[in-house]
């Protein structure tokens, strides 16, 4: 099957995101897409990107980071997307090749068509680089609660309810406290799949399934806008992309405290797994935020954890 790689942009202007649509005559015509086109032999991707990008839009890219890699196969070819957000520019965005051109607020990606192996792009451009989990919960509500407002207070915006151990009389007083929270900071909250009691719909964005529960389902988990999963291997992370889902978490990058046994996972094996992968994947396992860049440069979306987060 032929194989072509693809340079592509999430170029970014405030909320906004910049999406130009596919004539009607070449494949996946009409479609929207991000901005880009194929790699030359010998070109380097930020080069691809950068000739494309004053060829199709008139701009000069000027901030440039890797956002995802992307393999997917059509019926009648193979293309890798390597994409790259764009913050900085020279110029305004046109249609050079007659085009259409449009500025989109990220919030409404999702309303819009575009080829399959765009859509874990969408996912990769509405997610942030951290993915904060919660510790149990160990009997004290108010210190769980300080640390869950330390967290926002950081800045962190997606955040998953990871407390196995809370009671039912436990969670009755958490719900409305998370709600309030949410609301004040605009936090997207997601919710382990190991915690048996039942919750507000419009107050989880998202369901974490744990490894076992990626494993057992019979399909995409229905209720929820966004679904991840816990990943340890490969074929977890194709279960999860049999599934639909959305995003996952991959472990462990890092030796940790917590499981000292287990042993992280090759730094090749971990790039190549999540270059296999075909949605988002965040490193999880003895990072922070000081390991974002180096985890992105493995084509990963950021870092999760509790632990460099999580203080009170």
């Amino acid at each position: 099957m032929k194989r072509i790689e693809v340079a592509a942009a999430v170029i970014r202007q405030d909320d906004k995101i910049c999406l130009s649509r596919r004539p009607q005559h070449v494949h996946q015509g009409g479609k929207w897409e991000f901005p880009g086109g194929k790699i030359e032999p010998g070109e380097s991707v930020v080069a691809a990107l950068s000739r494309e990008l004053q060829e199709e839009l008139g701009i000069t890219p000027m901030a440039v980071e890797p956002l995802i890699e992307i393999n997917h196969n059509y019926p009648d070819k193979s293309v890798c997307l390597k994409v790259m957000t764009v913050t900085q520019f020279q110029g305004e965005p046109k249609g050079v090749e007659g085009q259409e051109v449009r500025w989109v607020p990220a919030s409404q990606l999702q309303q819009y068509q575009f080829p399959a192996a765009n859509v874990a792009i969408v996912s990769a451009a509405l997610l942030p680089r951290s993915y904060v989990i919660s510790p149990m919960i160990e009997g004290r509500l108010d210190d769980f609660m300080r640390g869950l407002e330390s967290v926002a207070e950081q800045g962190h915006e997606l955040i998953q309810i990871r407390c196995k151990d809370v009671t039912e009389s436990q969670w009755r007083q958490l719900l409305p406290q998370l709600d309030g929270l949410k609301t004040q900071c605009a936090l997207r909250f997601v919710l382990n799949s190991a915690i048996p009691w039942s919750a507000p719909e419009d107050l989880f964005d998202g369901l974490h399934l744990t490894s076992g529960d990626l494993l057992a389902a019979n399909g995409r988990p229905t209720g929820y806008p966004w679904v991840s999963a816990s990943c340890h291997n490969l074929d977890q992370l194709n279960r999860a992309a049999q599934l639909g889902l959305d995003f996952v978490t991959l472990s462990p990058y890092n030796a940790t405290a917590s499981h000292p046994q287990t042993r992280p996972i090759d730094r090749q094996q971990f790039q190549e797994w999540v270059a296999a992968a075909t949605v988002p994947v965040y490193a999880l396992g003895g990072v922070g935020m000081e390991h974002v860049h180096e985890v992105c440069a493995c084509g990963a979306q950021g870092v999760a954890g509790i632990g460099a987060f999580w203080h009170h």
